[in-house]
């Protein structure tokens, strides 16, 4: 890994927040997770040097590894073009500012991501139109446990994944298994998106955002409602945002006439 930093006179950029994964063990981890096929499409998002994409690449019929770092871009070409990988379609963009997404294929998701990008990225791809079928991402440790809290622990964000998934972590991943070890360890989550209530989801995330404005206040402060439609809700008039599940927001959201 430090052999390839030094041949192209390049450091690991801390503003796009890369630590590159160098531990084999987690390595085959993340491939057994995403159950690949030969005839699946995987979309890898900040593909680095490789180490993964080429894994990727024996088991799936096709690659496209969308990449911000446009010299990262250019070594990994070359990393591919020495082992001989075809099957790998690099895309220089940055994930979040494009509208590049795979309208009319079925894909599966696999991404190391800084932190900086895990929640934008986890929301767009279970809200496009053409989501994948599973997502297999290494994301803070912290991050993780967030995503699949449950109550009295739940926050805006496991609402938001939830809501339209199933999440579970699959494996705890040391700050060792990196280069440059990052701070903090990581995990290794797998999510799968699943088919989401009909309603208003502007509406519903509009008023789990209200509930969640003041973490201190219960829930019928911050959200200035009646008693009452707590309790035919079925919930605790002392009851805070963090401690409502999905079904329970879902009660909520049909007992109130939101705006």
């Amino acid at each position: 890994m430090k052999e390839i930093f030094k041949k192209y006179n390049i450091k690991p950029s801390k503003k796009l927040g890369q630590n590159f994964l160098v531990d084999r063990g987690v390595l085959r981890k993340i491939i057994q997770t995403a159950e690949l096929f030969p005839k699946d499409t995987v979309l890898e998002i900040g593909p680095g040097l490789g180490i993964l994409t080429i894994e990727l690449a024996k088991r799936a019929k096709e690659v496209i590894a969308v990449e911000k770092d446009k010299k990262m871009c250019e070594i990994l070409k070359d990393v591919l073009n020495v082992r001989d990988v075809r099957n790998v379609r690099i895309v220089n963009n940055d994930i979040l500012n494009t509208k590049y997404e795979l309208s009319n294929t079925k894909y599966k998701l696999v991404a190391n991501l800084p932190y900086y990008i895990t929640s934008p990225v986890i929301r767009r791809f279970l809200e496009i139109k053409n989501p994948p079928k599973l997502m297999i991402l290494m994301v803070q440790k912290e991050v993780a446990q967030r995503i699949v809290a449950k109550p009295p622990r739940m926050s805006l964000l496991s609402v938001a994944v939830q809501f339209y998934s199933d999440a579970e972590i699959v494996s705890c991943v040391s700050k060792k298994s990196f280069y440059p070890q990052p701070k903090v360890d990581s995990a290794i989550i797998k999510i799968i998106p699943q088919p989401i209530p009909k309603i208003n989801t502007e509406k519903f995330f509009k008023l789990v955002k209200k509930g969640f404005s003041s973490k201190r206040k219960m829930l019928k402060n911050n959200l200035r409602i009646n008693s009452s439609i707590l309790e035919n809700s079925g919930l605790n008039l002392k009851a805070r945002a963090e401690n409502l599940s999905i079904k329970d927001w879902l009660k909520l959201f049909h007992k109130i006439n939101f705006p």
